[in-house]
């Protein structure tokens, strides 16, 4: 069963919107080309993220509770309201894999706990260049393991997943699949990431209408978090041409477009119209449906890439659809 849904009107531009889109979209940038492979660029990059994170987390009705899952720096983002403690959201922060933190997590996971009326745990996974492939997929089964061993079932779970996020939450499930342990009872992706080869129509028609991501950039957190610059170090030139036209980018382990989603729980997927990753969220959904996965596509016009994140009423709309989702599954 499958459904595509076209959400929304244009947003008003007023002052403060303005401010954010800027703030975001400098955080989407490792620098002005958006290809470097620098680290004090993507330092940068983090460190604007964790400002951004102060404009857009909700600063009120929630609580938070640090922790420390094996050596990963993770948190809990709990309503400060009485709320359903039987069920938890596993949530899976973007970045390209090679950004994000807690503080960035906090602003969907926030956003999440409210929403939904459930617990949110989110967690700092290992970044590239640093830490390239499997490193990130190996902190999430550690996490998620971490989350049967306090007693809740795979099936009182729902992962969610934004941006790289969601390619990592789609490579978490099939991890389980391929180990065969039990699924969550629901998977969320908002703009996910599923087609490293970049093979996508919208990678050429919303090249030039994304607020967010360029092709470059995409190409080089790609070529990064796999791995290709495994001689990695902080010296690492910005210079350095990159050439992986060999690599098989297809493999299911990086871009779970191409793997099997046979047994997969409900999906809802939210993209937005302008975004270069936009076929990566409308092939997928193809792939699901052909393979009897229960999935739900919303397209919300003249949105970009994880707007979700921004204080305006299409996040909210989307946000209040997740909610609805969430409770349909339980």
């Amino acid at each position: 069963m499958g459904r595509i849904v076209s959400i929304g009107t244009p947003e008003s531009q007023d002052p403060q919107m303005s401010l954010l889109m800027k703030a975001i979209k400098s955080v989407h940038s490792v620098s002005s080309s958006g290809d470097s492979l620098d680290l004090d660029d993507i330092k940068k990059q983090r460190q604007g993220q964790d400002r951004f994170s102060s404009l857009a987390t909700p600063s009120r009705s929630i609580e938070t509770e640090s922790l420390n899952i094996k050596g990963i720096p993770a948190e809990w983002v709990r309503p400060n309201y009485k709320y359903n403690n039987r069920h938890i959201i596993m949530y899976c922060h973007g970045g390209g894999y090679t950004c994000g933190s807690l503080k960035y997590a906090r602003i969907l996971a926030s956003k999440l706990a409210l929403h939904s009326g459930l617990a949110v745990i989110s967690f700092e996974y290992r970044l590239s260049p640093e830490n390239p492939y499997p490193a990130a997929i190996e902190d999430a089964m550690t996490v998620w393991n971490y989350i049967m061993q306090l007693g809740y079932g795979a099936r009182e779970v729902v992962l969610i997943g934004d941006s790289a996020g969601g390619n990592l939450a789609l490579e978490l499930a099939l991890r389980l699949t391929y180990k065969n342990r039990i699924m969550p009872k629901g998977i969320v992706l908002m703009s996910p990431w599923t087609d490293l080869t970049m093979s996508g129509e919208s990678y050429h028609t919303c090249k030039s209408i994304d607020p967010m991501l360029t092709y470059e950039y995409i190409a080089t957190a790609r070529y990064s978090y796999v791995g290709l610059n495994d001689s990695y170090n902080d010296d690492f030139a910005n210079d350095v041409k990159m050439n992986d036209s060999d690599f098989d980018y297809s493999k299911p382990e990086y871009s779970p477009l191409f793997a099997s989603f046979v047994d997969f729980p409900p999906v809802l997927i939210q993209v937005g119209s302008n975004e270069i990753l936009k076929s990566d969220s409308y092939n997928l959904f193809d792939k699901l449906i052909k393979e009897g996965v229960s999935a739900t596509l919303e397209e919300y016009e003249d949105a970009w890439h994880v707007f979700q994140m921004m204080p305006i009423k299409k996040a909210s709309k989307a946000l209040d659809s997740i909610g609805d989702f969430i409770d349909e599954l339980f």
